[in-house]
């Protein structure tokens, strides 16, 4: 069965300011004391609030993680994230994605009491789900400013229009819209199965 997804006008994200902004630390803080929401940082200091995703959106992305980590399984390098980790980015923002891979070389950075804290490491690869809360130009925006601070490779999946927008390091971004998308660079060997992931935006037969 097949079904077209009417995803509605997303609502206006609640902008926070501090005078002087918040240190690393006192975001991290922020964060943890307000686990109902999502919160990242520009890299102009503002603080973007992000409501909890819904239950399409949810499941959309377990499938996704899903896929991303059975990839992993071949080899077990590196480490692949869910959408509850925070990275500190070189421009100074914070941000969260749907999903992140780093490699092995980066992940072996990672000791004692850096993993417990939201990682000061640049995700090798990331994906950002468009959901009922997201601007895809917003959005877009993100993935350009991840791409910048040093990831080499980004999609941005959008169940609307079913289709994925391949951010890579000093490349156009392309579309793909078929079953299966390849991963590249970091992620060479990954396919996603788009049908599966878009099956969970339709009602159970």
């Amino acid at each position: 069965m097949s079904t077209t997804l009417e995803i509605p006008t997303p609502p206006r994200i609640l902008v926070l300011e501090s005078e002087p902004p918040l240190s690393d630390e006192e975001f991290e803080k922020l964060c943890l004391a307000n686990d109902l929401f999502r919160f990242e940082r520009t890299k102009d200091g503002k603080i973007e609030v992000n409501p909890p995703a819904g239950g399409f959106t949810g499941d959309a992305n377990r499938e996704i993680i899903h896929q991303l980590s059975t990839w992993w399984d071949q080899h077990e390098q590196g480490r692949v994230f869910d959408n509850n980790t925070g990275f500190f980015l070189p421009d100074g923002s914070i941000f969260g994605s749907d999903t992140a891979y780093i490699s092995r070389k980066k992940s072996r950075r990672m000791i004692g009491e850096e993993g417990i804290h939201f990682l000061r490491v640049v995700p090798d690869f990331v994906v950002e789900l468009l959901s009922g809360s997201d601007s895809r130009s917003k959005t877009k925006r993100k993935m350009e400013s991840w791409i910048r601070n040093g990831v080499a490779s980004g999609w941005l999946v959008d169940p609307c229009k079913k289709e994925v927008l391949i951010y890579e390091s000093q490349k156009a971004v392309r579309v793909e819209t078929g079953v299966v998308v390849k991963g590249t660079g970091p992620v060479a060997g990954f396919t996603v199965n788009l049908k599966k992931v878009w099956r969970r935006y339709e009602p159970e037969e």
